[in-house]
């Protein structure tokens, strides 16, 4: 048994925090989404594959700042080309600078779907953006939605403060479920619009699922049958599975792309992207505005970004080393004999146990993430992790042995 971390400063600083910030820190930041008392709770910085808390605790941090970091913490390129930005140049005008050009000529290049592209701040901002796009290019009002899609009006999960009429119009499938989506749109397919999906599962909590053979495909022949947009919300998948996004991994072409995330390596950028055709209704029929969507600051970091993951070949690095770590996860998880999954390899990692009705998976999920905190492993108990471009073989032999050690020490109380 390992002995609990210190983690007074934190604490400290959640109690002050709490009389400033409605709940101390921002929702999913909480201490409730990780094990109260035992993971810290500010953070003091980050370096590749490690960051290090205001306690001086440090972490194989595998969650990524919730994705965003595919390079690593402190990405010396890409700063240095941001910093020479603001130094020479300038970020935020009222005019937009050529960096926009360059960086959609790049998009294009690489993604499937993408023949234009409107630049937008978070993948909420561009999951919105997609859905009132494909309503003003269809005429119709209704959307078939799969997976999480951010914290706006017609598709956050929690629905406190927004009236019903706001999101009565959205439908909710199952993923890896055609025949769900098909009688949804065997209902309301003269009126669907768009059918939003994120091509790999990763519901909340559940493990990660890839699509099965014919889902995506099917998804794309039902969007033409009936006249809707098939929308790809890569914001977790884009610039992570391949450079071109799951669509380009996987073959099937969306009419509309939500990416983020990873493009920027976590400078504050995401984007939609499509056809011209769907995309000039932007032009005239849509408006698109804010003071902070062209800055050039975060469109200079996703340039240098794209450019090292092509030159570096990052993303086949990556999945090298995910699939060996998978590989051996799978290995520790499965000679266990305890009731837990091992899913997202090689791109996703998640650690989940499996249901029951006498609910001992919560007893396990949380004693197994003590354990793995306490020995220096950054993983969320409700959401999945991520391989970055910095993580070492070092680092990821560590954790396998750090959750080999930490489920044994659940075998006496399952």
């Amino acid at each position: 048994m390992v002995e609990k971390l210190r983690l007074d400063r934190s604490n400290q600083l959640f109690e002050e925090a709490k009389t400033l910030v409605p709940g101390g820190v921002a929702g999913i930041r909480r201490p409730y989404n990780f094990v109260p008392g035992e993971y810290p709770i500010f953070f003091d910085s980050g370096q590749g594959g490690r960051v290090v808390d205001v306690d001086g605790n440090q972490y194989i941090d595998f969650l990524c700042a919730y994705g965003p970091i595919i390079l690593g913490y402190r990405e010396r390129e890409v700063d240095e080309a941001v910093i020479e930005q603001i130094r020479e140049k300038g970020f935020c005008f009222s005019l937009t600078q050529p960096i926009q050009n360059s960086l959609v000529e790049t998009l294009r290049r690489l993604i499937p779907s993408c023949q234009m592209a409107a630049f937008v701040k978070t993948g909420s901002d561009a999951t919105t953006t997609a859905i009132r796009v494909a309503r003003a290019c269809t005429g119709r009002l209704q959307a078939a939605r799969c997976g999480y899609h951010g914290w706006h009006d017609w598709c956050v999960e929690k629905k406190g403060g927004i009236p019903s009429k706001l999101y009565e119009d959205i439908f909710e499938f199952e993923y890896n479920d055609l025949d769900q989506l098909e009688d949804l749109l065997t209902q309301h397919g003269a009126e669907m619009a768009a059918i939003i999906v994120t091509p790999i599962g990763h519901a909340l909590s559940r493990p990660v699922q890839m699509p099965k053979p014919g889902f995506l495909e099917g998804m794309r022949r039902l969007a033409d049958q009936y006249g809707c947009l098939l929308v790809f919300d890569e914001i977790r998948s884009g610039f992570r599975v391949d450079l071109g996004g799951a669509q380009k991994l996987f073959g099937v072409t969306p009419d509309l792309t939500c990416i983020g995330k990873a493009m920027a390596n976590g400078y504050p950028i995401s984007a939609l992207v499509g056809s011209e055709r769907i995309m000039k209704v932007l032009e005239d029929k849509v408006f698109l505005s804010s003071t902070f969507f062209p800055n050039s600051d975060a469109q200079v970091a996703a340039k240098k970004t794209i450019e090292i993951l092509e030159r570096d070949q990052v993303l086949e690095n990556i999945a090298l080393k995910g699939k060996r770590f998978g590989d051996q996860v799978e290995q520790v998880v499965r000679a266990s004999g305890l009731p837990v999954t091992f899913s997202g390899s090689p791109w996703m990692p998640y650690i989940t146990f499996d249901l029951d009705p006498e609910k001992r998976y919560k007893v396990l999920r949380s004693a197994f993430y003590t354990q793995l905190i306490r020995r220096g492993v950054f993983l969320q108990p409700f959401h999945h992790g991520y391989i970055c471009f910095r993580h070492t073989e070092e680092d990821l032999d560590y954790t396998v042995q750090a959750i080999r050690q930490s489920l044994d020490e659940l075998k006496a109380i399952a």
